[in-house]
């Protein structure tokens, strides 16, 4: 299984992560980043500094895989699933 990793961009800061996950595709990838938006945002004190936030997926070569902005996360009709209106995938 490909590994893939969740870095948070925050304006000019990065919080790198370094472990990564294992999972399916970049399909998978994106629900991941989707659950992994909406936990961060639960905390009402991160919810300001966080709006402008991007989670950006890479593989294991450093490529990008998607960049999810947490605003879009959050939006109330954002699609459960991949397809043409989900965050930007290279």
């Amino acid at each position: 299984m490909p590994r893939y990793f969740f870095n948070t961009h925050i304006g000019e800061d990065v919080i790198t992560d370094l472990n990564g996950e294992d999972l399916r595709d970049p399909d998978h990838a994106w629900e991941t980043s989707r659950a992994i938006i909406r936990a961060m945002m639960e905390d009402p004190k991160n919810q300001d500094r966080l709006l402008a936030a991007s989670l950006v997926v890479t593989d294991e070569a450093g490529e990008v895989v998607l960049e999810f902005p947490f605003a879009e996360a959050l939006m109330e009709n954002a699609p459960e699933e991949p397809g043409h209106d989900t965050p930007t995938a290279h």
